[in-house]
């Protein structure tokens, strides 16, 4: 395949080029709107938004998910905020400083144009989310409420508690219920896409099985758009709800649609740490919390066993406020996560295992009151004691960080469509906007701005400048797909081997945490590679899925996932292979300065590494796009 990466982002003055660019794009006439099918892959908040908005113009949008509801889409989860440049704290935020943060926050791994986007659209998310009834928290006054978030030393982050996520995600939701209602949008609840349909080099449709009957399909429209999150769970411990999976965009990425910097996993540091073997997901305290709370573990090794309230405050190590007194507890989450991993492996670790560190409220407390505190993160408090057994309000909570944001995905040009023409892609799914590293209450930002503001032009604009074909179920790559999809379903359950596939993706996810986790080297990762399509081969030698093909079967739902993690965990670990430095969650330890921090190397690595499938076992190809910096130029971050 001839392959030629282009942003096609638009030139001149950045803050003119979206808005440039938007009037240069075609439009569709109302009334031509009504003759296109779209189909929305994914409910979030990217998903949701997308149909929504695509059903309110007019296109017939078909909207798929495996969940039973898009209210139980992951979106949900996200606790703290979500970040807009709308200043009202009038602490010298703006739109150049999201902009800017954002850039430095990504450890200059993005690109430029997508992210001023992201920060100038992030002003109107707000409105339009307070127009659909979110209750975001409030002053005394009625003015919405704003707080800090790592990265950044403005507030900027608007919040519902700690339940952002699920309060957003209700908006899109009774938007895009109002398009249902009124026949705009079709739902396919418990429906799992499996394949996709090119059509004369063309994203056409995709194939589909229905969780609850077993019955596959095709399902065939003009234009295709994926927003199914990101590939956390190939650690099979994360923050991610357990049925997250990369299956939509691996599928899409073997049929061409090229995968983007793999190897930019984010490590978040305020989770609850793991208790034991028995766990199958962990659980996230969010990072609003160190707002108020203070990282601390003990000077000495000798004092981690010790009750925390009889640690003298002279024997306390407060070392993020000690390392970087600039931002202290709010620095971005990749280095509170590496730094909270080097005083566990000194040994000054708290809990079992020495896997934590203490986040401490007695100092808001003392300064605020309890109910203060309460009615900032009592939520979250409560999550936290029910699954701990520990008042956070008495002693400090235990924390650690875990997977939980993926910012590599499928690439996609400014217009977030694939290098397959109507393939677009949004949210999580997607690589463009957060570099190496998302910085905190970003991920809502970016769903949102790409489901309601960005994805509803540039699909219109493709549309608009296409003549094309009918196509149904009987088109000869369609039924090719089919049979593709009946054929890997059928080798599922013939296996007949010994072995779970829970039993595999558990230690897949252990292999990719030790070799490509928090920190990474040449050795771990060759032994990664070599140990990867090994433990693919025994899985489909010695995989067992009870049950058929023709019924509610999760076991087999669960084999088809974790066979596209054996094959996505190689490409994982061979970008992050032959990506030579370090930069944001990408932590290589051959390469950091005299200080412990990430070091890029700008002259050689300064590109997104876009990957193109050859087969299974095969090398695949490396493209690359250059990164140019005009207006953030890049140099090594501190924020000291």
């Amino acid at each position: 395949m001839d392959i030629q990466l282009k942003s096609n982002a638009p030139t001149g003055e950045i803050s003119q080029r979206w808005e440039k660019h938007r009037f240069d794009m075609k439009l569709v006439n109302p009334a031509n709107k009504r003759k296109y099918n779209v189909i929305v892959v994914g409910s979030g908040l990217a998903g949701g938004a997308a149909a929504a908005s695509l059903g309110e113009l007019g296109y017939n949008v078909k909207c798929f998910c495996y969940q039973d509801s898009p209210r139980r889409a992951h979106s949900i989860a996200a606790q703290g905020g979500i970040n807009a440049a709308k200043n009202y704290q009038n602490d010298g935020d703006s739109i150049y400083r999201l902009f800017y943060d954002t850039v430095k926050g990504g450890d200059f791994r993005a690109r430029e144009s997508n992210v001023f986007r992201l920060a100038e659209i992030s002003v109107n998310i707000i409105d339009q989310c307070a127009a659909q009834g979110v209750p975001f928290a409030r002053e005394y006054s009625g003015h919405l409420a704003n707080r800090s978030f790592g990265g950044a030393q403005v507030s900027r982050t608007f919040y519902a508690r700690g339940q952002t996520g699920q309060q957003l995600l209700l908006g899109a939701y009774q938007a895009l219920w109002k398009q249902i209602a009124d026949g705009k949008v079709k739902m396919y609840p418990r429906t799992e896409m499996l394949d996709r349909v090119v059509v004369n080099g063309r994203a056409r449709g995709i194939i589909v099985r229905d969780m609850v009957s077993g019955k596959i399909e095709a399902q065939m429209a003009d234009a295709v758009i994926l927003a199914t999150g990101g590939y956390g769970n190939v650690f099979y411990l994360s923050t991610n709800a357990k049925g997250c999976n990369v299956m939509a965009a691996w599928r899409a990425h073997r049929r061409g649609a090229l995968f983007a910097n793999p190897c930019y996993t984010q490590i978040h540091p305020t989770c609850i740490p793991v208790s034991g073997d028995h766990q199958s997901k962990l659980t996230l305290m969010s990072e609003s919390l160190r707002n108020d709370g203070r990282v601390w573990v003990p000077k000495r090794k000798e004092d981690v066993g010790k009750a925390p309230g009889s640690i003298a405050e002279a024997d306390r190590d407060y070392y993020l406020e000690r390392k970087y007194p600039s931002f202290g507890n709010l620095v971005p989450r990749d280095i509170a996560s590496r730094n909270a991993k080097d005083v566990c492996d000194e040994g000054r670790g708290v809990g079992p295992g020495g896997l934590g560190v203490y986040l401490d409220f007695a100092d808001a407390i003392k300064r605020l009151g309890e109910a203060a505190v309460a009615e900032r993160y009592g939520n979250l408090f409560d999550m936290y004691e029910r699954i701990t057994g520990e008042n956070p309000y008495k002693v400090p909570m235990r924390i650690f960080p875990a997977i939980h944001y993926t910012m590599g995905g499928l690439w996609v040009d400014y217009n977030l469509m694939s290098n397959v023409p109507g393939l677009f892609v949004g949210g999580e799914a997607n690589f463009s906007d957060h570099g190496a590293n998302r910085l905190g209450a970003s991920a809502l930002m970016q769903g949102l701005a790409d489901g309601y503001f960005v994805l509803p032009y540039t699909v219109g604009h493709y549309l608009a400048q296409q003549k094309l074909e009918p196509v149904d179920a009987n088109t000869a790559e369609t039924k090719a797909a089919l049979a593709a999809v009946n054929d890997r379903v059928n080798k599922l359950l013939s296996i007949k081997g010994t072995r779970s596939a829970d039993s595999f993706h558990k230690e897949l996810g252990k292999l990719c945490w030790d070799k490509c986790g928090m920190a990474r080297d040449a050795t771990g990762l060759g032994e990664a590679l070599k140990r990867i399509p090994e433990l693919r081969d025994e899985f489909w030698k010695n995989l067992r899925v009870p049950g058929t093909g023709a019924e509610l079967n999760q076991s087999l739902e669960k084999a088809g996932r974790v066979a596209d993690f054996l094959e996505f965990a190689e490409l994982m670990c061979l970008d992050a292979l032959q990506r030579e430095e370090s930069c944001g969650g990408h932590f290589r330890t051959e390469f950091q300065t005299e200080e412990g921090e990430a070091k890029r190397d700008d002259e050689k690595f300064s590109y997104v590494a876009a990957w193109e499938w050859k087969g299974v076992g095969e090398p695949p190809v490396l493209h690359k796009e250059h990164l140019d910096f005009e207006y953030v130029h890049p140099s090594q971050r501190s924020y000291k």
